[in-house]
């Protein structure tokens, strides 16, 4: 509980700053909490209480002193992918559902964190993050834009949505005072984003405003908010029926991997800014914790949020005291005003959700992908274009499968190379880099640049066997440059002894240099010391030179 060893450092100082902090930070976890819940699918109140929980429980178990959780843009189409289609437009039931995924991803992301598993998320590369994150942010957007001009469409995935709001847009069926309400909030946040003004509180407040003086609920038909619950949320198991159970735990695995993702480069990020650590693991288990306490208490997945920690932070935030103040704020308006956000159009929601979705688009370092590395660019458009066809949650499974089979290549197909030794230049190179490399009679020196492994193992033994044929002169010794060479399995070691084998046969040794002593003792476990001694192993391709040369 890292919470409390701040707590037992506090300085008195700091009070002022994190009261303050927290007090300004309400002001926008309000409207975006409940924008988030809406684009979720579900009811806006429990936007709040998956604002209050998490603040509450991660002040406790988070080890970042200055991140603030809450519900995000981007989970809200992972969690509307799965809503939607299994509520049926009940609130009841979108609420049990959204509870459940919190529960599902909290529990995931605990034990996850328990048994040190912080590193997987690292397994997605940058472009395949930013292909799924971009397609995310499109979804959101385009999830948002019937709201945003007045109106409701049937979702059936990004694409068919698009397509029906616009046959709806050409129908008529636009509702022009929503719509002005509206593109005026988004315009507002837009144009003031960046700076130090609140700019959302702003523009919902004005919004709420200009539909309750000129009664436009009432007069032009624009969708508002209404009143929200009084008093705080309750305890409440969210219980599910069978068939939902398959897609819960699909949705809730996919969000417990995207808000630990984001989550982890937002925490390493301010780490290093305060110059203190974060340990990956613990955020797992904060986060996870965060999670698994809205879900009981009627909340939805919830991420840390890019938007609302630097408000916290330019506003003087210290310690997580200031998440604390945040979430009692917002307690107090459920408790003795619940009725002050009731004319807020759902239109402002939306622009809201459409800003946050704005920022989630990532183009800059796209382009410099592009000029550096085509074929990871193009990597990350079908990672975009999955998210975009498919919906959140198969757009997601789609780049997980992309990067193991990306990480798969790298090594099923890796560099190897002969080696010789140029004129003027200590060791010895790859020849096709250095042509006027001197390659020893007799000797073939071959460097495998990846681990050995089932994927790779029969290639590496072909290759072994090309070089030996494309030899200049009759070979006496094979010496394989094992540096490069982190780790052996089976499958590997099997094909090793085949390998030696056909060597053998040509009246050819097989010698390893510079391998690993960690890979030393896989081998001594497959029993190949046995097989091929202790004399077959040189510390140095050198050595092994020198010994072939002493023999001959």
């Amino acid at each position: 509980m890292p919470g409390l060893s701040t707590l037992l450092r506090y300085e008195t100082a700091w009070l002022g700053h994190d009261v303050v902090a927290g007090l300004v930070l309400a002001t926008m976890l309000v409207p975006v909490g409940i924008a988030y819940a809406v684009a979720s699918g579900l009811p806006g109140i429990c936007g709040l209480y998956a604002t209050i929980i998490p603040l509450l429980v991660y002040a406790v178990f988070g080890p970042s002193r200055i991140l603030v959780l809450g519900p995000d843009s981007a989970l809200a189409a992972v969690i509307l992918g799965v809503v939607l289609p299994l509520s049926g437009r009940d609130p009841q039931r979108a609420v049990a559902l959204g509870g459940m995924m919190a529960l599902v991803s909290g529990a995931v992301l605990i034990l996850a964190g328990l048994a040190r598993l912080g590193f997987v998320t690292e397994l997605l590369s940058k472009p395949i993050r930013y292909g799924y994150m971009n397609g995310i942010a499109l979804t959101v957007l385009i999830s948002q834009l019937p709201k945003l001009f007045g109106f409701s469409v049937e979702s059936t995935g990004p694409l068919r949505d698009l397509w029906a709001i616009g046959g709806a847009i050409l129908a008529g069926r636009t509702n022009w005072a929503a719509f002005a309400v509206g593109t005026a909030t988004l315009a507002t946040i837009l144009v003031l984003r960046g700076s130090r003004v609140p700019g959302i509180l702003i523009a919902v407040v004005g919004a709420a405003v200009l539909v309750g003086t000129f009664n436009l609920a009432e007069r032009h038909n624009v969708s508002i908010l209404g009143s929200l619950p009084q008093g705080l949320p309750g305890f409440a198991i969210p219980w599910l029926g069978v068939g939902d159970i398959v897609p819960v735990l699909i949705g809730g695995c996919a969000v417990a991997m995207v808000s630990f993702a984001d989550t982890s480069v937002l925490s390493r990020a301010y780490a290093a800014r305060t110059r203190t650590t974060v340990d990956p693991n613990q955020e797992m288990v904060g986060l996870g914790a965060a999670n698994l306490a809205t879900g009981f208490f009627q909340g939805f997945p919830i991420s840390s949020s890019s938007s609302r920690t630097p408000v916290a932070e330019a506003a003087g935030a210290r310690t997580q005291l200031t998440g604390i103040v945040g979430a009692l704020a917002i307690a107090l308006l459920l408790l003795m005003a619940p009725d002050l956000l009731g004319n807020l159009p759902t239109a402002a929601l939306a622009a809201v959700v459409i800003a946050s979705a704005i920022g989630l688009f990532e183009v800059a370092d796209l382009r410099r992908i592009h000029r550096i590395q085509r074929w990871e660019f193009w990597l990350s458009i079908t990672c975009f274009a999955g998210v975009a066809v498919f919906g959140a949650i198969p757009g997601i499974g789609l780049a997980i499968v992309i990067a193991v089979i990306e990480f798969l290549w790298d090594g099923w197909r890796p560099y190897s190379a002969v080696l010789g030794r140029p004129a003027g230049i200590e060791g010895f190179h790859d020849v096709t880099r250095y042509p006027e490399a001197r390659r020893i009679p007799g000797l073939v020196l071959f460097r495998w640049d990846a681990p050995l492994f089932f994927a790779n193992a029969e290639l590496f033994r072909e290759r072994v066997l090309a070089a030996v044929s494309e030899s200049p002169t009759s070979v006496r010794c094979v010496v394989v440059a094992a540096a490069p060479v982190t780790s052996v399995d089976v499958t590997a070691a099997d094909a090793l002894v085949e390998l030696d084998d056909a060597l053998l046969a040509q009246g050819i040794e097989l010698r390893f240099a510079e391998l690993k002593d960690p890979v030393k003792d896989k081998l001594r476990r497959f029993g190949l010391f046995d097989r091929f001694g202790e004399t077959r192993f040189f510390l140095t391709i050198d050595a092994a030179v020198s010994r072939y040369h002493g023999a001959t």
